[in-house]
């Protein structure tokens, strides 16, 4: 893949973060399935995850009615939804993006078709019709761009050119932007531009994962969850015990 490119923008090293949440989350889209991840190499999303806020029964959300079968929902009704969102690594902010409005969300196929029509309109709208609320933070000591987005609307608590450390809060889950239901969507990439951002890979650090079917979780010093995996970060004493 980097074969010709100038040398600003040859492949990347391998970033280690820490997931940028607490409590329980659905990994989706999973680069350990596949590369690119999401389909796709747009918009620096080579080897983007998705997070889903759920339970201790996996569920995103507790309440299942007509609307879950025939319409769209309101994202309140998932566990996900306003959940804190913290820095996954020390950095500083270089770009932030609010206002965009957290939507209905949708499980049902019969919602989920005219949203996925509007796919190309909202990618003609650019970055933040896809990315919706978001934050990019210049992680520390590696030249590469960790960006999250999908935020709720008003949730920001960072601006342009603050410090942050990992684990701090940096906005909530939303359901903003190119999104079903509430989640977190993050990638590494080598520019702040998510226009022309080339992904770089990632592991996280210090987390257990239950994998899909499975009863019990595994402790993992450092990985990439599987796909339809539960996982929850650990602190570092737990996982060196």
């Amino acid at each position: 893949m980097g074969e010709g490119l100038p040398a600003h923008r040859s492949p990347m090293r391998e970033v280690v973060l820490s997931l940028p949440f607490t409590g329980l989350w659905l990994a989706r889209n999973s680069p350990a399935r596949r590369v690119p991840s999401h389909g796709t190499d747009l918009m620096g999303e080579r080897y983007a995850i998705d997070f889903v806020g759920v339970d201790e029964r996996g569920r995103p959300a507790g309440h299942r009615d007509w609307r879950t079968l025939l319409a769209t929902e309101p994202p309140e009704r998932f566990f996900g939804y306003d959940r804190p969102i913290l820095a996954p690594a020390d950095g500083v902010v270089v770009a932030v993006h609010d206002g965009e409005s957290d939507h209905e969300a949708r499980r049902s196929q019969l919602a989920l078709v005219p949203y996925l029509l509007g796919q190309a309109g909202r990618l003609r709208q650019g970055a933040a019709a896809i990315a919706g609320n978001h934050v990019v933070i210049e992680l520390r000591g590696s030249g590469a761009f960790a960006a999250l987005v999908h935020l709720r609307s008003g949730s920001l608590r960072v601006a342009a050119g603050a410090r942050v450390t990992a684990g701090q809060q940096i906005a909530a889950c939303g359901n903003s932007g190119n999104s079903t239901q509430p989640h977190v969507h993050l990638q590494v990439m080598d520019s702040a531009d998510l226009s022309v951002a080339r992904g770089v890979p990632m592991v996280f650090r210090h987390f257990r994962e239950r994998p899909a079917g499975a009863a019990r979780f595994l402790i993992r010093e450092s990985g990439m969850p599987g796909e339809s995996a539960v996982v929850e970060p650990l602190p570092a004493a737990y996982v060196n015990h």
